[in-house]
């Protein structure tokens, strides 16, 4: 028979395994989700074209107002561009949770909800969030805030609720939204150089049109397009060794700041890593690595590293980035070579002020500076002890 001791630990051991379990099954697909319901597979079609699944699945909390056929057949004779239906579908993803019961516990009856088309910072003012009210006799309404504050479609049913992580709801109509619905320019016609100069980037735009790699990036964006823009200030603070370049090795430099995919601010959190940039080919790699701390992304190569100090804009193929300095490839560049370390007496000298950092850290992180697997495993280690007791 086991003893007291022996059982509480056993508990404590299957509880953390639990824990662990449903801490990485919060993870959603839409796709699959809508899979199972053919009345809504319009709606689901859609969602993948215009790319919409998978900033849904990039989501941790999120609420998809999903229409049947019927509703999706009214949108589409509308004779709209994919990239405007893309705007309007957004209009249907909350960035926020609504299950049904909430719906229907709603502080002073309504509420406004932020939905992706204003997250995308396309929607102009707040025509990207929507109005959801409780109405008498359990009818909930729903508006676009740029619809005169009309309520044109009502709660239907909810299909999916995994509280708080993802909720579908049935809803009987389209939004309304003139602003969601209005003419889209696609990636291909977007104007890059145009974009980035409006957002504090004119010094590299203007590289980029005086090399010709503006051209290159162009034609890069409708099968996936990442840009790290230097802002203006860093680009005139480096002038002087750029005018030193030849022309051929200038235009590397330019396409070395481009990325042939798609990578939004999640995907460069989670995937760490060397990548290829524009400039890469068989002779020379032109590759750096991106690292991430936390919320913090930088771009490291042998020369410098830069870090990502905002989003000028994600429309998914096409993401540009500020960042703070120049990226310099070692192709054209010196590497930062480190000095060697001292060989010093353990018994004789201090603690280096490294060590001493690092000790404050650990002190102030109250952990030692373990990792989350680490202090997983130290976790696990201690209650594996309790049992052996």
């Amino acid at each position: 028979m086991q003893k007291p001791s022996a059982i509480t630990a056993t508990l404590a051991l299957s509880a953390l395994f639990l824990f662990l379990l449903s801490s990485t099954s919060q993870a959603h697909n839409i796709t699959r989700i809508l899979d199972k319901h053919p009345s809504l597979s319009t709606f689901n079609h859609y969602l993948s074209l215009t790319h919409l699944a998978t900033e849904i699945n990039r989501r941790q909390t999120i609420t998809v107002l999903a229409l049947d056929n019927a509703a999706m057949s009214s949108l589409i004779s509308k004779g709209l561009s994919i990239y405007t239906i893309k705007n309007v579908l957004s209009l249907h993803v909350l960035v926020d949770y609504f299950g049904s019961k909430k719906l229907h516990q709603i502080t002073h009856g309504t509420t406004l909800a932020s939905s992706m088309f204003q997250a995308t910072g396309v929607a102009a003012g707040t025509s990207g969030y929507v109005n959801i009210t409780n109405l008498k006799g359990g009818k909930v309404g729903f508006g676009a805030e740029d619809n005169d504050g009309k309520l044109n479609s009502f709660y239907v049913k909810s299909v999916l609720e995994m509280p708080y992580n993802i909720s579908v709801l049935q809803i009987s109509q389209v939004l309304t939204s003139a602003e969601a619905e209005a003419p889209t320019a696609g990636p291909s016609q977007l104007n890059l150089t145009a974009i980035i100069s409006k957002q504090g980037c004119k010094a590299f735009a203007d590289l980029l049109k005086a090399s010709g790699a503006d051209s290159t990036f162009e034609t890069n964006i409708d099968g996936g397009l990442t840009v790290f823009c230097p802002t203006d200030p860093v680009v005139n603070a480096f002038l002087p060794k750029y005018k030193n370049l030849t022309a051929s090795q200038k235009l590397s430099l330019l396409l070395y700041h481009g990325v042939p995919v798609y990578q939004s601010l999640q995907d460069l959190k989670s995937n760490n890593g060397l990548v290829n940039t524009l400039a890469t080919d068989k002779a020379k790699k032109f590759d750096f690595t991106v690292q991430s701390d936390g919320e913090v992304v930088n771009l490291e190569t042998e020369v410098v590293t830069a870090k990502i100090t905002g989003t000028v804009i994600d429309q998914e193929p096409l993401v540009v980035y500020k960042v703070n300095k120049v990226l310099q490839p070692t192709e054209l560049f010196k590497a930062t070579v480190a000095p060697a370390p001292k060989e010093v007496d353990d018994s004789d000298e201090a603690p280096s002020d490294d060590s001493e950092d690092q000790t404050a850290d650990s002190e102030k992180n109250g952990v030692g500076g373990l990792d989350g697997g680490r202090l997983v495993a130290v976790v696990l280690s201690f209650c594996l002890g309790v049992l052996l007791l």
